[in-house]
């Protein structure tokens, strides 16, 4: 048995661009999924599917992501595996082309589980992870908003976008494996970290279930949304209500915006969200779902 789901991103994602998110979050669990029913591991399979939607630059994570406000990209990214009960992550990484790999690489160390800015950067760098030029993570429509935030002096709530990505994967030795991978918030404060490498919080995983979490970073911290929800699946309940619960909780006690999505280890999955739209992609009767 194997099973996958994928999101990319919570928030009011436009008409105009519904088929890119649709399309991304379609390819990253094909990809994953024909890992899996390989006999790949869960943790190969949400690098590769997370990897491929940090390279599609129509979510908020690699390229594509939004600039901080100095105009640069800083990334965040974690894999947590609900087996071994180990993760690793690493924050504000500038040049790093694939996060997810260097959070799978962690995962994998007995000295560190996480590791921030230049220091993370150049561990990947030793270890022979593909580094690039900040600027390669940069396209012109966020030099666009990063202008106008700037120049208008607009507040970053005037865009609502939380393209965070994550996945997480079941695999046929009975594995659970979470990860998520963001570029944060548009025209944050360089060294702002959110929710999204954080144990418990962008993502976690135990032997039961796994979680990624997307949206408002400061909130999902405060409720510790994807340990909540993995905790109500090992206490019995079912992906999807889990999912529901969690984000009911974190809009009842912070008024804020999230979406989640859970997978067990029967290969059942779930998901909820409290913004207009959030990109998701599951199995359901043994077939590849994709909604916004």
């Amino acid at each position: 048995m194997y099973g996958m789901i994928v999101h990319g991103g919570a928030w009011d994602i436009p008409d105009d661009i519904v088929d890119a998110h649709l399309t991304g979050v379609k390819k990253a669990i094909e990809i994953g999924l024909d890992i899996l029913k390989n006999g790949g591991l869960a943790e190969e399979a949400v690098e590769a599917a997370i990897g491929y939607m940090e390279d599609d630059p129509v979510f908020d994570a690699g390229k594509g992501s939004f600039l901080n406000r100095n105009g640069e990209v800083e990334l965040d990214a974690i894999m947590y595996h609900g087996t071994l009960m180990g993760f690793g992550a690493c924050m504000c990484v500038k040049t790093v082309k694939n996060p997810i790999k260097l959070a799978r690489m962690l995962m994998k160390e007995n000295e560190v589980s996480i590791l921030a800015g230049s220091g993370a950067d150049a561990y990947a760098k030793n270890q022979g992870l593909e580094i690039v030029d900040n600027s390669y993570f940069v396209v012109e429509r966020e030099k666009k908003r990063f202008g106008e935030l700037k120049t208008k002096n607009l507040h970053p709530s005037a865009f609502f976008h939380h393209g965070t990505v994550g996945a997480v994967a079941l695999d046929s030795q009975g594995n659970i494996v979470a990860g998520t991978s963001t570029g944060g918030t548009p025209n944050k404060l360089p060294g702002r970290v959110g929710d999204s490498p954080i144990p418990g919080a962008g993502a976690f995983a135990n032997p039961v279930a796994g979680a990624s979490a997307t949206g408002y970073g400061e909130a999902i911290l405060r409720c510790l949304l994807t340990f909540r929800a993995c905790d109500a699946v090992e206490k019995g309940c079912s992906p999807s209500l889990a999912c529901k619960e969690a984000v009911r909780f974190l809009e009842e006690k912070t008024g804020m915006f999230a979406g989640l999505i859970v997978l067990r280890n029967n290969g059942e999955s779930g998901f909820a969200y409290n913004t207009p739209r959030m990109a998701r992609a599951y199995l359901k009767n043994g077939k590849i779902v994709a909604e916004v």
